[in-house]
């Protein structure tokens, strides 16, 4: 039975008279068909055929380009292609794809991240290994806009099986990117579609913890998803106003409501001192980048998140540390810094001629 949410959409169950492949994998897209190709290819050549696959891109109503024709020229036929009426969203676009997922586990695929061989084969390995899941991921590698592996998401596990002590883990830090996990269709439709609630980012975590709060999970250790950081994503631009902090706030009050009573204090006030990390880690950038505005939303919202000491010292630090960059940019003549590092650098010279 769905649970009926206000900020969830409902995902209904797949008509008896339709006919259900093994595997739905969704790729929801908005300007972004240039990254698209490189995705369809990552699907396409693992392809089981479309008795066990059904592959559908779902467009937000694109206004910088045209996935259609990237779908047509690529897929050849083989992949669906919808799009919406009107630009709805990222969260209702994804809602569109679980609504209109006919298979009984499905992949959410951005359309600009994709998967390396053998994803498809290992995922479903796990879930016939262990039938009790109702989801699984892999272990994943972050690139850049232009495709460069920058770093491996650290292991959940040394080996690939059901995960221990997952809701305790997932519910005080996200480890995971959307496109590296797996799930049944009938979580889904049991627990509703991603809250809307959430702006900018955070709507998959609550999802990660509101799954791992009622079923198992499974983990694959090989990396298998390439996830892109791109750098004008929707979470990048919310930067500067703090809205990225403030969903992932709004999703660890949500979540602190699917924990056992007993440890949910415990765990969302982790929870909490990860978000501040995150945010005192993102005010740092901004002050080397000089965006003042951006690095005091951070430092702002970062607070709200958790009252630790140490951390309260450290959002000290970043207040001092973003005044001067602001004195630098708008009060104090370049002359006087110039001045300083000439005293600094004479400073150097004598200590090093003692």
């Amino acid at each position: 039975m769905n649970e009926q949410h206000p900020d969830r959409a409902t995902i209904p169950p797949v008509p008896e008279r339709v006919t259900r492949p093994l595997w739905s994998v969704m790729i929801p897209t908005y300007n972004c068909a240039n990254y698209l190709r490189e995705t369809l290819a990552s699907v396409l050549v693992q392809d089981p055929g479309a008795e066990v696959m059904q592959i559908q891109v779902v467009d937000d109503r694109s206004t910088q380009d045209d996935p259609r024709a990237v779908v047509e020229e690529l897929g050849g036929g083989r992949v669906e292609f919808y799009q919406q009426p009107q630009n709805v969203g990222y969260i209702k676009n994804f809602a569109t794809c679980l609504q209109r997922s006919r298979g009984h586990l499905i992949h959410l695929l951005h359309g600009d991240d994709c998967v390396m061989d053998g994803f498809y084969r290992k995922i479903q390995a796990l879930f016939e290994q262990y039938p009790q899941i109702g989801a699984a991921f892999c272990r994943q590698i972050i690139m850049d806009d232009w495709g460069h592996w920058q770093r491996f998401i650290p292991l959940e596990q040394n080996e690939s099986g059901v995960l221990n002590n997952w809701l305790e883990r997932i519910a005080t830090e996200l480890t995971l990117q959307t496109p590296a996990m797996v799930v049944r269709r009938e979580v889904y439709e049991q627990l509703g579609g991603f809250d809307c609630r959430m702006k900018s980012c955070g709507e998959d975590w609550e999802m990660w913890v509101r799954i791992a709060a009622q079923y198992s999970i499974a983990y694959e250790v090989e990396p298998l998803v390439l996830y892109r950081d791109r750098s004008n994503s929707i979470t990048k631009r919310s930067i500067r106003t703090g809205q990225n902090i403030r969903d992932v706030r709004m999703a660890t009050q949500i979540t602190r409501t699917y924990l056992p009573p007993n440890i949910a204090g415990e765990l969302s006030r982790k929870a909490g001192s990860s978000w501040a990390d995150w945010a005192f880690y993102i005010a740092g950038q901004m002050i080397d980048k000089g965006d003042v505005v951006a690095a005091i939303a951070q430092i702002r919202e970062g607070l709200l998140c958790s009252h630790n000491p140490a951390e309260i010292a450290l959002a000290v630090w970043l207040m001092l540390r973003t005044s001067k960059k602001w004195l630098q940019q708008t009060l104090l003549p370049d002359s006087l810094f110039k001045g300083e590092k000439n005293l600094a650098a004479e400073e150097m010279r004598c200590h090093d001629t003692n």
